[in-house]
């Protein structure tokens, strides 16, 4: 039986996930060359880092090669849809689909599919991007298939 996904906001991680992320970072870039010091360097046992080191990833690591549908809410301003549009081609994602609404008291309802790609940048910090953008008032992940 396949096991269900959750995508969460970096606060809503508990803390020892994140330090075996961290650990897997320090073995990836090579600046560790044990599991040992990996956990030690991050403050968190070996036996942490191999209960959860299969099962925890940033969300950009598993995105590649998939589709990812975001839904936002955006102020109908003129240029706003351009500058989201742009942020995501900076991350050299692939825009499959867009859709916005027609503004209902000055707010479009925007949905976009993108294709990450191997050459796409970190998704995560795309959405942040998205999320702090003026005008954009809600990003969600909607599906990744």
């Amino acid at each position: 039986m396949p096991g269900k996904y959750y995508v969460l906001k970096e606060q809503a991680v508990p803390e020892v996930l994140l330090k075996v992320v961290a650990a897997k970072k320090l073995l990836d870039k090579g600046k560790v060359t044990s599991v040992n010091e990996a956990a030690e360097a991050v403050g968190i046992s070996r036996s942490s880092f191999y209960k959860y080191k299969e099962d925890i990833f940033e969300f950009h690591e598993n995105a590649r090669g998939r589709t990812i549908n975001l839904s936002f809410e955006i102020e109908d301003e003129p240029g706003l849809l351009s500058d989201v549009l742009r942020i995501i081609a900076e991350t050299r994602a692939n825009i499959l689909t867009i859709h916005q609404s027609v503004p209902i008291n000055s707010v479009a309802a925007l949905s976009i599919s993108i294709q990450v790609l191997e050459s796409t940048g970190d998704i995560s910090e795309m959405v942040t991007l998205l999320e702090h953008h003026r005008g954009v008032r809600r990003v969600k992940l909607l599906a990744q298939e």
